[in-house]
């Protein structure tokens, strides 16, 4: 897996906000596609569904929905790009995907990481996330 994300680049510069916002989508697709192998290589079936990893993905990407210049949206391409890179070649490790993505796209999503935990519990996830 660590050989097709090699093949997936980020070109340095967008002509304009139409291909940065176009160049978003295709990296969306290409992280979307890497689910799978992530959740094997980390095991993750047990913690989280694909459908939830491409929510989590999908939130990161929304968090910067307000940036419209195309020079910082390629920046934030790339750094998204290495991140994957660094994930599907197993440079992370379990507690770093689960804590990143799992528990704090929960909290990035507005939800706790269990309702009917204690108050203490509740607060320890959420200090220890962010």
């Amino acid at each position: 897996m660590a050989f097709t994300m090699r093949s997936v680049k980020v070109p340095p510069n967008s002509a304009s906000l139409e291909e940065a916002r176009a160049r978003v989508f295709d990296f969306f697709k290409a992280a979307c596609r890497a689910i799978p192998a992530i959740m094997d290589i980390y095991t993750l079936q047990d913690v989280v569904t694909p459908s939830q990893l491409r929510a989590s993905i999908s939130a990161q990407i929304r968090k910067n929905a307000h940036v419209t210049n195309p020079k910082v949206i390629d920046m934030l391409l790339f750094k998204g790009m290495e991140e994957l890179g660094n994930i599907t070649e197993h440079a992370k490790q379990r507690h770093h995907i689960i804590g990143q993505y799992v528990i704090g796209a929960r909290l990035l999503q507005g939800t706790s990481k269990d309702q009917s935990g204690s108050d203490f519990l509740k607060s320890f996830y959420e200090s220890n996330y962010f």
